[in-house]
């Protein structure tokens, strides 16, 4: 299975690459998620420490049962030959209502069929005022419009 765009990745194709996690991600389809990864990739994700694709969707599952109205922006921070640092920003609110903003840097790793095979996340959980959202969109894609982390100052 190959997973387009391929390392290595120039400026054009990582920033691509880097749009199409965030639009699976938002899909909040683990399912879907997890095919971005290989059958054995490796995860640090905060303190969880995942391995293979069956531990990515049971953890996705769990994560977007408990962040609900998730909305999530990705930013390509650098890249080189098959790795890339992206930052990232997510908002949600948790069973009582109370709202997020999620602040976190990931280290990607591909494989040469530009499937994920290490994914290294650091996360930081921000309470905001539901006033204080910038994400509104409907759920799913965020839309082409819609700034993007550097221009809403994050």
């Amino acid at each position: 299975m190959s997973r387009p765009p391929l390392p290595p990745f120039d400026l054009e194709s990582a920033t691509l690459k880097v749009r199409l996690a965030e639009d699976a991600w938002n899909s909040q389809d683990p399912a879907q998620v997890a095919q971005a990864y290989t059958v054995d990739s490796q995860w640090r994700n905060r303190t969880d420490f995942l391995r293979g694709r069956d531990e990515i969707m049971s953890f996705l599952t769990r994560k977007w049962g408990a962040e609900q109205d998730y909305r999530l922006i990705k930013e390509l921070w650098g890249f080189r030959n098959n790795r890339m640092a992206v930052r990232f920003a997510y908002e949600w609110h948790d069973g009582t209502g109370r709202w997020f903003r999620s602040y976190g840097n990931e280290m990607w790793e591909f494989d040469e069929a530009g499937l994920m095979c290490q994914r290294f996340a650091s996360i930081n959980d921000l309470p905001i005022a539901a006033e204080d959202r910038l994400f509104h969109w409907p759920g799913g894609r965020r839309p082409d419009d819609h700034p993007g982390l550097s221009e809403l100052g994050l």
